[in-house]
């Protein structure tokens, strides 16, 4: 075996049966509001997307007593360490077990070989409480079996370690998504309880979570806790008290599976700006009767300041066309955050699937009349970015330079997942990162 700061870089070997694939399109079937919706277009076709090992990235931060364990190609070791940036003498908290020729033909076996990377692992880093398997598109197209591994691994090592798996892979996950599998995976441990509670689900930046958990006390409320938790073995309860709040929008499966058992979900916009952090809170404080003039005390003057924050950004923006291609599935709440609160103009907003019941919020402050893509045929839109040449285009890496190069503006939608954007005082850095792109633009126009 092969050690180096960033990637553990061993042969895997032969597959035994697959873990049943996620359903990805029945989170998109829920009935949506009596509300009248935007006009939803659907396309299926060649998609421009990362995979969902790329939320390894904010994950590993989130969990420092956890280890994400990838199993798959060199390409999936170079793409974690690209999107992580982690100098060459860190030790981070991931790697990668790289698939072989030897493996690929079965002409070694895997659960040896697995079970000894494991134990290596666990002797160097001893500080490990959870591990996580995770499955890639190659582990999967030979049918590698982690569920099982992942069993077996957690027998072995009982008391010392737990084991995990999920799947990043490509071929079923867009890259955030890959969190999504994630929360699922710790869902069975988290124990049982009635407790009231408010559940934030979602990784937040530490910082950010810290102020909203202050401004909850404030407001009154008994217990809030958060999934995931900053140390892994510490899981929230869950039961018939626990209220959930969603502080992302791509947590489908985990919002029904915390459902199946007994939580409530709070419908609220997503917090993302002044207008929709404000009215994410406020959701918060309804559902456990708080009365309004305590969560105004509150949210009045948050709501002022991330005004104020935001005016200079609004200048820059107002009257600018935006295109959102389906990337991250932050797209709709941060289509409503442009529209309604920098008088950006939306070309069309994209999105790679879409949960009615929890985009049930946003959909409804939309401007009428918003185009909404749903899925995604690369070439179509692409023709259509061409057409309608908008001022900023908010897109994956892969599509940025190629448009960078036509002379249209782009923002990097991956950037909007480790940038700490969440609530009304950062709603002025939310809008400067969009801003940004526009105005290097205009300091590269010649007359």
């Amino acid at each position: 075996m092969v050690l180096s700061p960033t990637t553990w870089s061993e042969p895997l070997a032969r597959p035994s049966q697959t873990e049943a694939a996620q359903n990805e399109e029945a989170q998109s079937t829920a009935a949506g509001p009596a509300t009248e919706q935007p006009e939803i277009r659907r396309e299926n076709g060649q998609r421009e997307v990362f995979c969902g090992l790329t939320s390894i990235v904010w994950l590993h931060r989130r969990m420092p007593d956890a280890f994400f364990l990838v199993v798959g190609s060199r390409t999936c070791a170079h793409l974690i360490q690209s999107a992580a940036g982690v100098m060459i003498f860190a030790e981070p908290r991931f790697g990668t077990a790289i698939l072989g020729e030897r493996d690929l033909a079965g002409l070694a076996d895997a659960n040896e070989e697995l079970d000894r990377l494991v134990g290596d692992l666990l002797e160097r880093r001893p500080e490990i409480r959870t591990l996580f398997l995770v499955g890639s598109c190659p582990s999967e197209v030979i049918k590698l079996d982690l569920a099982k591994a992942a069993e077996r691994l957690t027998r072995s090592h009982r008391g010392r370690v737990r084991v995990l798996n999920y799947s990043g892979s490509g071929i079923e996950t867009t890259f955030t998504q890959g969190e999504d599998q994630a929360l699922m995976a710790l869902l069975p441990l988290m124990p049982a309880s009635d407790e009231e509670q408010l559940l934030i689900v979602g990784t937040l930046a530490d910082g950010v979570e810290d102020r909203f958990m202050a401004l909850f006390a404030r407001m009154g409320l008994p217990v809030v806790r958060s999934l995931p938790p900053r140390r892994s073995t510490e899981l929230p309860p869950v039961g018939k008290g626990t209220r959930v709040l969603l502080a992302q929008p791509f947590l489908s499966a985990t919002a029904r599976a915390l459902v199946h058992r007994g939580a409530q979900l709070i419908e609220a916009p997503y917090p993302f700006g002044v207008e929709g952090s404000a009215a994410w809170m406020a959701a918060a404080a309804a559902a456990f009767g708080i009365q309004a003039e305590a969560v105004a005390a509150v949210l009045d003057p948050l709501v002022e300041r991330g005004r104020r924050a935001l005016a200079p950004h609004r200048e820059r923006l107002e009257g600018k066309r935006l295109f959102l291609l389906p990337d991250s599935q932050m797209e709709i709440p941060l289509a409503r955050f442009l529209s309604r609160e920098c008088g950006m103009e939306l070309v069309e907003v994209g999105v790679p699937y879409l949960d009615r019941q929890l985009m049930a919020a946003e959909l409804a402050l939309l401007p009428a009349g918003t185009p909404i893509c749903e899925g995604q045929d690369v070439e179509r839109q692409l023709e259509r970015v061409r057409s309608e040449r908008p001022d900023l285009v908010v897109c994956g890496l892969g599509l940025a330079n190629p448009l960078e190069a036509e002379g249209i503006a782009t923002k990097w939608s991956i950037e909007l997942v480790f940038s700490p954007i969440h609530g009304c005082d950062q709603a002025g850095d939310l809008a400067e990162l969009f801003a940004r792109p526009l105005h290097r633009r205009g300091l590269l126009a010649f007359s």
